[in-house]
C-alpha cells in the first residue's frame, strides 16, 4: 500500500497530507473531519476536490493541521489533498486545474508599521 504524502499551505495554516487507497476515512489530528470541521461549508471545502475528480469515497487521508483559523486549515487541507490526488493519478490535474484548486492563494496578512496601531491604520491626528 503505497502512501502519497503532500503539503497544502494557506495564510499561516500547514496541512501534511497523508492519502492512501481506502474507503473514504478522513481524519485530521487524530479526529474525525466532520468533528474537526463543524459547518458543513467547511466539510465541503475538504471534500471538494473529491468531488471534482469523483474519487470520494475511494481514498484515505489522514492530515495532520497547524497553525491559522478554521478556514485557512480547511483550505490548506483542500491544497494538500488536491496535490495528493495529482500525486497519485496525474490525469486528474485538468479537472483540478479548472476549478483552481491546484493554485496556492499567497494572500497573507499585512505586518504591522512602527508608529501605527495595524498596517494601515494611523492614529488619529491632532492638529494642536
Amino acid at each position: 500500500m503505497e502512501v502519497t504524502n503532500k503539503l497544502g499551505r494557506r495564510k499561516t495554516a500547514v496541512a501534511r497530507v497523508y492519502l492512501t487507497v481506502g474507503n473514504g476515512n478522513i481524519s485530521l489530528n487524530n479526529r474525525d473531519y466532520k468533528e474537526y470541521f463543524p459547518t458543513t461549508m467547511l466539510q465541503y471545502i475538504v471534500t471538494q476536490a473529491f468531488d471534482v475528480t469523483g474519487t470520494l469515497g475511494k481514498y484515505d487521508v489522514k492530515a495532520n493541521l497547524d497553525g491559522g483559523g478554521i478556514k485557512g486549515q480547511a483550505e490548506a487541507l483542500r491544497l494538500g489533498i488536491a496535490r495528493a490526488l495529482v500525486g497519485v493519478d496525474a490525469e486528474y490535474q485538468p479537472a483540478l486545474k479548472a476549478k483552481g484548486l491546484l493554485t496556492r492563494n499567497s494572500r497573507m496578512v499585512e505586518r504591522k508599521k512602527p508608529g501605527h496601531p495595524k498596517a494601515r491604520k494611523r492614529f488619529q491626528f491632532s492638529k494642536r
